[in-house]
């Protein structure tokens, strides 16, 4: 017996030991977490705050003089149309991007208006300034066909970044776009009016999301049910009309009301005002019809002033309750520059001046006074201020 209790003393001394920090790496922190929590009684939970920014930025509408002011030697580069504006876009924990031209690639053959295709080589640039996913439902998702789809699809998962409101097939499609950052989780839905008349293929529905009222509504109560926030896309409204239409303002109601916390609009191609949307029993919800072009070579001043907006979400528990909530809706107008169809930059509106815009100062003003026609709680910074 003296000898078993020797042995049985001899292997607890030599059994490997672990450190603290040993330990704790060997398991998931937020299973960690879950664990540890689970041990507490709902009273003893502690509080816990985080939050996180959500940028947005309008229509990239690549037209034939801009991919062919990207060109080189060996391909395109888009990326210096963006750095003036890098450092706002990139300060944001996310960002999306509504790509308009269907990025089929040169192999494809590029085109400009009225079907459009358009290099590869624009979502390296949009994953430069931080981009993190892009819109692809829209009117144009159709111009080339099918294997335009699968061709830029392709290209946007060999590069990582998200795509959603087209898709390759009904596993894809079925695949909820959610991105994590700091323990709160956003998930995204994109939806078009039409598509110019192209129409989608048979059995192949899956290519580009329509706006079917059910439809929505039942992706986001499915959505809400995996996310803290539900962020929806929506390509509607009326051309280069600079407020929304009742159709616009309607389907804003409709989804805010049903769970969308907050709403993306994109088509107009102008700035358009943006809104807050009051909710029973619940968080107000934000409201951008329309951001108008961010890249494009259209004609008309309207059309080439857009905006970055940027909006805090931010989950706090209490004990056994959640709560959420948007807040710090900014934004910052910018001025496509271009000259003579060269040199595209998209730059601050306040320091359009030094890129040859007459009166920038005064457009600036009016165009902080046109966004600002539904509600003043939004503000105009230089510089986007860091969450802390």
């Amino acid at each position: 017996m003296i000898g078993m209790l020797f042995v049985i003393v001899l292997i607890l001394l030599f059994l490997p030991t672990l450190s603290d920090k040993e330990t704790e790496t060997s398991f998931d922190s937020e299973a960690h977490e879950e664990v540890r929590y689970s041990n507490l009684s709902s009273k003893n939970k502690p509080s816990y705050e985080t939050s996180i920014t959500l940028n947005a930025i309008g229509d990239i509408l690549v037209h034939q003089p801009v991919y062919e002011d990207a060109k080189t030697e060996d391909g395109y580069n888009f990326k210096p149309m963006f750095e003036p504006v890098k450092s706002l876009i990139s300060d944001a924990d996310i960002t999306i991007a509504n790509q308009e031209t269907i990025l089929g690639g040169a192999e494809l053959g590029l085109s400009t208006y009225p079907s459009f295709n358009s290099p590869y080589e624009v979502a390296d640039a949009l994953q430069y300034v931080g981009v993190d996913i892009v819109s692809m439902a829209n009117n144009h998702t159709l111009d080339r066909g099918e294997q335009a789809i699968m061709n830029a699809t392709d290209y946007l998962r060999k590069i990582d970044m998200r795509y959603v409101g087209s898709y390759r097939n009904e596993e894809d499609r079925n695949t909820p776009r959610i991105l994590t950052k700091k323990d709160i989780s956003v998930g995204f839905l994109s939806y078009t009016y039409g598509t110019n008349g192209i129409p989608v293929p048979e059995g192949k529905d899956y290519l580009v999301n329509y706006i079917d009222q059910e439809k929505i509504v039942t992706d986001i109560e499915n959505l809400q049910d995996k996310t803290d926030f539900v962020v929806v896309s929506m390509h509607f409204g009326t051309q280069y009309e600079p407020l929304p239409n009742d159709e616009q303002i309607y389907l804003a109601d409709l989804l805010t009301n049903n769970g969308a916390d907050v709403i993306i609009g994109h088509h107009p191609h102008v700035l358009q005002p943006v809104d807050w949307v009051s909710s029973e029993n619940s968080h107000d919800r934000f409201v951008m019809y329309s951001l108008g072009n961010f890249l494009s070579n259209q004609d008309g001043l309207d059309r080439n002033i857009r905006a970055i907006s940027q909006i805090k979400l931010t989950k706090k528990r209490t004990h056994n309750e959640t709560s959420y909530q948007i807040s710090d809706a900014q934004m910052i107008p910018t001025y496509n520059y271009s000259e003579n169809n060269r040199n595209f930059k998209i730059v601050p509106l306040s320091d359009a001046d030094q890129y040859g815009l007459k009166n920038a100062d005064q457009i600036y003003q009016e165009t902080i006074k046109h966004l600002q026609s539904f509600t003043d709680k939004i503000d105009f910074p230089t510089n986007f201020g860091a969450v802390q």
